[in-house]
């Protein structure tokens, strides 16, 4: 049973080609082709509003030479709320409950602001590990403890994200199985665990774009810290 349930977070393979790849270029495929035409498409015309927005939301709190991040920074977002929508799809796969794949992008986006933070302004990044006015017995235990909060941040971004997707795909298997399962049994009982089935894949849908927000949101935190 306990495999049954995680077999849905192992990549699946077609003649030994890891299906992962075909999965994260899919979000490609719901791009609009731009077109010459003064007047776009609703489509297009939608995705534009939502980016116009995003990028005012993020940016707004930022400097100036933040916004050369825009563009990466919409595009992740993009990217993490479509795979996440599209792994809630029936025999489709989620390549973000994997965390070498979330580490893979949280890590050197992380490791990117903390360089720019280094470059720019060295003196504000390294007074970040030691607060104004700390008695000087603390100063060895705190310069520690931020040295460890610094090189945690990139863990946490991806823990975050795998273990959220996660928790909301096996509680949807485990409700789905046991709708099969009390259907025989009782019918009333059987469409009440249906109803809640429907209710928690709602909430997944909500959790999918909350999750690729927040990724976003804390590296745009992070970048504003050091620029």
């Amino acid at each position: 049973m306990i495999l049954n349930l995680f077999n849905q977070f192992t990549p699946p393979t077609i003649l030994g080609f890891p299906v992962i790849i075909i999965s994260l270029l899919i979000p490609l495929l719901l791009l609009p082709t731009p077109t010459n035409r003064w007047i776009t498409n609703r489509l297009m015309t939608v995705q534009s509003s939502l980016l116009k927005a995003f990028t005012k939301q993020i940016f707004m709190p930022m400097s100036l030479k933040s916004l050369n991040w825009a563009l990466i920074l919409s595009s992740l977002m993009f990217m993490l709320t479509n795979l996440n929508l599209i792994g809630l799809l029936p025999y489709t796969f989620t390549p973000t409950t994997q965390l070498s794949m979330n580490l893979g992008l949280a890590i050197p986006l992380w490791l990117a602001t903390v360089l720019i933070g280094f470059r720019n302004q060295p003196t504000t990044s390294l007074a970040h590990f030691l607060p104004e006015g700390t008695p000087t017995p603390l100063i060895p235990i705190l310069i520690v403890i931020e040295t460890i909060s610094l090189f945690i941040r990139p863990i946490a971004l991806g823990v975050r994200l795998t273990a959220n997707l996660t928790a909301g795909h096996l509680l949807i298997q485990l409700i789905s199985s046991a709708t099969l399962a009390i259907m025989p049994l009782s019918l009333p009982l059987s469409l009440l665990t249906f109803i809640v089935l429907l209710l928690l894949t709602i909430l997944e849908l909500a959790v999918a774009m909350i999750q690729a927000y927040v990724f976003v949101l804390l590296l745009s935190l992070y970048l504003q810290e050091n620029t």
